[in-house]
């Protein structure tokens, strides 16, 4: 049975990965690993190893003496954390892609995922409806790895002929694990408030409209990428994709629908000028046309899953 590695799966999206492809690929077919000494209770249905992203040597052997042969690269400083300390954000997020990406192309390893994200984008780009291939002027130290991440993982696949490949995640919304310190975070907290005291405080505007997706769907986008025939990805940077774009004010309309004396207010901070910078909605009609993909949940649909399971 090939083996899988998730690195950093203790996050917000490892977490539902890993339950996933252990339902998927068997419970001891994929290893789980984070900088935590003990596994999450919640994925503690299989192995776990403490491992540190950027622990070249200690990545190596583990890879190299357990015939590890996909690896999902999640390790990463998010935007809002990233901005308050960047030099070791750039470190994590691009020296741990680099350990892993230098395995592939020594064939250690034979496919990689590795995620990129809206924050790619900058105030330049076309808002609405944002093309596959577009101007990509990232103001954020997040947006910046990831761009150059971008540029990699396709270097190593015109060069070496590495199989990485790639998601831009839009903003996650998620009942199984906490939010990581992202910008578009307002729309997962917003929940555990209307169910603890009904009222929110949202650090963004109440018109802010960003893309974001149900972790479900996201989780389900990830592994129907790696499992396309390799000839369906034919793009080697990073795919858009979409699913449903919101404002903090239509969210909370839609959790009123539910709890209809839920409040909220808008205290606008420093995450409003990374907001600014991203798209309004994207343009994933790529990612559709060659792997086949297709959201599922619309916001009330979300909204009722989120309040349900909360």
């Amino acid at each position: 049975m090939k083996k899988i590695l998730v690195l950093g799966a203790c996050g917000q999206i490892g977490t539902e990965l890993v339950l996933t492809l252990r339902q998927l690929k068997g419970e001891e077919s994929v290893i789980a690993a984070d900088l935590k000494n003990e596994c999450p209770e919640i994925i503690n249905n299989g192995p776990y190893i403490q491992l540190d992203a950027l622990d070249k040597q200690s990545i190596r052997t583990y890879i190299i003496d357990n015939n590890i042969k996909e690896v999902y690269l999640l390790a990463a400083l998010l935007s809002a954390t990233a901005e308050k300390n960047p030099e070791f954000a750039w470190k994590l997020n691009m020296e741990g892609l680099f350990i892993i990406l230098d395995l592939a192309k020594e064939k250690h390893i034979d496919k990689i995922f590795w995620p990129s994200s809206i924050a790619v984008f900058g105030p330049t780009t076309p808002m609405d409806q944002t093309p596959q291939h577009t101007i990509m002027e990232p103001t954020t130290v997040y947006g910046i790895s990831k761009q150059a991440g971008e540029r990699w993982c396709e270097y190593y696949n015109l060069k070496f002929g590495v199989d990485v490949r790639s998601i831009r995640y839009p903003g996650l919304i998620s009942y199984k694990s906490l939010p990581g310190g992202g910008t578009t975070d307002y729309a997962v907290d917003i929940f555990y408030k209307a169910k603890e005291n009904k009222k929110f405080n949202c650090f963004l505007k109440e018109d802010t409209a960003l893309p974001m997706m149900f972790m479900d769907d996201a989780i389900r986008a990830t592994i129907e990428l790696m499992d396309a025939p390799i000839e369906n990805v034919k793009i080697k940077s990073s795919y858009n994709l979409a699913g449903i774009s919101f404002t903090p004010a239509v969210l909370a309309k839609a959790i009123q629908k539910v709890i209809p004396d839920f409040e909220i207010e808008y205290h606008p901070d420093f995450r409003q000028a990374i907001a600014d910078s991203w798209p309004n909605s994207i343009d994933d009609s790529m990612s559709k046309k060659h792997w086949g993909w297709e959201p599922k949940f619309d916001l009330d649909g979300m909204v009722h899953v989120m309040l349900e399971n909360l």
